[in-house]
């Protein structure tokens, strides 16, 4: 058999390993940030129910524009956006995959900010373009001086902005957008993975797109509604993003199976989002409880906690795998991310992670 090295694979792939975090059968897989409540037993019917009816037509191909997905996501997001702004695909990977496919490519650079979404750099690099990283403030944080002055000195073709950040659980201000988009004559995207969990009454960056025509914001279903299994994630943007996505998308991209599970998943909305609260409450109690055990937790809007004051990350992480728990190391040093889950989770968390820091 041959190996990797031995096929003509882009010079620019080699020695490149695939992303990937560790997929291991535990008790307590607090790792990837997915939503470990389960899906409500009525609205896990209905959703079957949706399913039957659409692999009834399973013999034809699914509408291609995903029309009915498409009135659904813009009525849940609100903000006077219509299904003409959204843009649905499998996971909001596949929508950054399109997004670079269209403005990006080679010759073409995408300025981030570091530490970040791991997929951001990931995808750029697959697409041929060039990832710039700048650095960020103090705790995290990019102030609009900030952004601003990376983007004069970058003069990338795209800007990739993550509200709340990925690892950290930092918010990002809509100064800091703004300022970025009239820094730039090119694309800024805004990856609003967590926004479900942000503060209540916190305004995201959709309150921005009206007059923005090159401002992206991206949502997925994998997190807020515990559907990280159906794979969906869309943006709202300029109706003209849809149509320059429509350049390089695949045909019938999203199924009709993962376009029935979501059209009746958004349709109980209040009932799938009812967890977020309980979340956000773990969430903050880890923070809280965290100093007590010696470690520093960041402030998150996320569904997760990164600490720090780890002496060896990757003893204590083999530590509570040994406890049946999986968390994160995301490479930053001294410190590890843990997903908030539910309230047993969290018990069973700080009391392991609280015994294998006393050995």
């Amino acid at each position: 058999m041959a190996s990797l090295s031995d096929l003509p694979i882009r010079d620019d792939l080699r020695g490149l390993t695939p992303y990937g975090a560790p997929q291991k059968h535990v008790r307590y897989a607090l790792n990837v940030n997915e939503n470990t409540h389960p899906i409500p037993e009525d609205v896990a019917r209905d959703i079957v129910e949706s399913l039957a009816r659409a692999v009834l037509t399973a013999n034809r191909y699914p509408d291609r524009e995903f029309t009915t997905l498409r009135e659904s996501l813009a009525a849940y997001l609100g903000h006077g956006l219509g299904p003409e702004q959204l843009w649905a695909a499998n996971g909001s990977n596949e929508i950054i995959q399109q997004l670079l496919q269209a403005f990006g490519g080679p010759g073409r650079s995408v300025l981030g900010f570091p530490p970040t979404y791991s997929m951001h750099p990931i995808i750029t690099a697959g697409v041929g373009s060039t990832w710039v990283a700048a650095e960020r403030d103090a705790d995290y944080e990019i102030s609009p001086e900030t952004a601003v002055r990376a983007i004069e000195q970058h003069r990338p073709d795209l800007v990739f902005l993550c509200a709340p950040n990925n690892p950290t659980g930092t918010a990002l201000p809509l100064e800091t957008i703004a300022a970025a988009y009239e820094a730039t004559d090119g694309i800024v995207f805004v990856d609003e993975a967590y926004a479900e969990f942000m503060p209540k009454g916190q305004p995201s960056a959709l309150t921005l797109l009206p007059g923005r025509e090159r401002l992206v914001v991206s949502r997925t279903m994998s997190k807020a509604f515990a559907f990280a299994g159906v794979r969906l994630g869309y943006l709202a943007a300029d109706p003209a993003i849809a149509d320059a996505l429509r350049l390089v998308r695949l045909p019938y991209h999203l199924s009709a199976l993962t376009q029935a599970a979501a059209v009746a998943a958004l349709s109980h909305a209040p009932e799938m989002l009812a967890m977020v609260d309980d979340i956000a409450f773990q969430r903050d109690r880890m923070v809280a409880e965290l100093p007590s055990l010696g470690f520093h937790p960041w402030p998150s809007e996320a569904n997760f906690v990164l600490f720090d004051g780890v002496e060896d990350p990757q003893a204590t992480f083999r530590a509570l795998l040994e406890r049946d728990i999986l968390i994160r190391d995301v490479g930053i040093p001294h410190a590890l991310r843990v997903t908030a889950g539910t309230a047993a989770e969290t018990d069973f968390f700080l009391e392991s992670l609280a015994s294998v820091t006393r050995r």
